[in-house]
């Protein structure tokens, strides 16, 4: 008898630990992290930096949670950012009317999104096919309106453009930081609240049986790109404006890797249907600090991506074994 009880225990305990893996990884991360650099790496200025340099593929990687767990993917992110971002300061250049810019930069990224979204459903193409020929596009079309260089902006005409994202709120914590709490909010309260989370997953768990249930799965489908559209339009604006100018062919590279590799390490399975939009946060967050800590204690900066492989590895792993318990 107690030998059952104790492995029943030991089976709840293990699933405790399994369902919040990713929250162990942190905080392991964050003491060890610690113990190598002491009271610098836990500043508040030091946690405030991780979260600034991460926030815009943070931000990405919001909008591609919704995306991956409908069961698709976007390869275009990266240079459909650029577009935007060359959209936004183009105008903001020529006009001086941020306000209108802004919107006109959400409003591009939006429809930009949604397009993909129509060509994938309608056409029942894979959207890994779709996006990687939209990034080209994008990519291509940025070069060639930019001459294969840069815009930068023009702060005669817009002098607070670049306060967007350069301002400290208190004096102490980073604009961009402010707008990945909001658009996590956002995200995470369409995921819980809202109809549409809902459909989202149910789409990407079982799209036939979802179907058959009268939900428009193609609709369902449209709309998690549009909410991807939205993100990439709130990261290319904050970019924009941190760097003040873009460039056709070195900003926003690798965007997309980067964003899919913090959805995955935040739990959210590529499968579609599975994972929550908190686990994008722990993903940024695992990334964040594994730069940083390489930063600080003066590893070679080649190594970074060696230590994501084996990050993303493991947390591929990680999700197989919480599918078996």
């Amino acid at each position: 008898m107690q030998n059952t009880v104790s492995k029943q225990r030991f089976g709840s305990l293990k699933k405790v630990v399994s369902s919040n893996s990713i929250v162990l990884v942190v905080i392991v991360m964050i003491i060890a992290g610690t113990f190598a650099e002491g009271s610098q790496f836990l500043s508040f200025q030091n946690f405030m930096n991780i979260l600034r340099n991460h926030a815009v593929i943070g931000i990405i990687a919001l909008g591609m949670s919704f995306v991956i767990i409908s069961g698709n993917i976007d390869l275009s992110v990266g240079a459909q950012m650029v577009a935007v971002a060359a959209i936004t300061v183009s105008f903001v250049n020529s006009t001086g009317n941020i306000v209108m810019g802004l919107i006109l930069g959400i409003l591009a990224g939006c429809a930009m999104s949604t397009v993909t979204g129509i060509i994938v459903t309608k056409g029942r193409v894979p959207s890994f096919i779709v996006t990687l020929g939209m990034q080209y596009i994008y990519r291509s079309l940025c070069m060639f309106y930019m001459q294969g260089g840069g815009f930068y902006l023009d702060k005669t005409k817009a002098p607070f453009y670049t306060q967007i994202s350069n301002y400290m709120l208190f004096g102490k914590i980073p604009m961009p930081v402010v707008y990945y709490a909001l658009m996590f909010l956002l995200f995470w309260f369409i995921s819980r609240y809202t109809k549409l989370g809902r459909h989202i997953y149910a789409v990407g768990s079982n799209e036939k049986a979802t179907k058959l249930s009268g939900i428009n799965t193609d609709k369902i489908k449209i709309l998690a790109f549009t909410l991807m559209g939205l993100a990439i339009s709130v990261a290319a604006i904050v970019e924009s404006s941190r760097m003040g100018s873009i460039n056709s062919t070195s900003s926003g590279n690798a965007y997309e890797l980067n964003a899919i590799a913090m959805t995955v390490i935040g739990g959210i399975s590529m499968e579609g249907g599975k994972g929550k939009i908190s686990g994008a946060l722990w993903g940024m967050l695992i990334l964040g600090i594994i730069n940083n800590m390489i930063t600080l204690l003066g590893v070679n900066v080649y190594l970074i991506n060696a230590f994501k492989g084996v990050i993303i590895i493991a947390a591929v792993l990680l999700q197989r074994k919480d599918r078996e318990l």
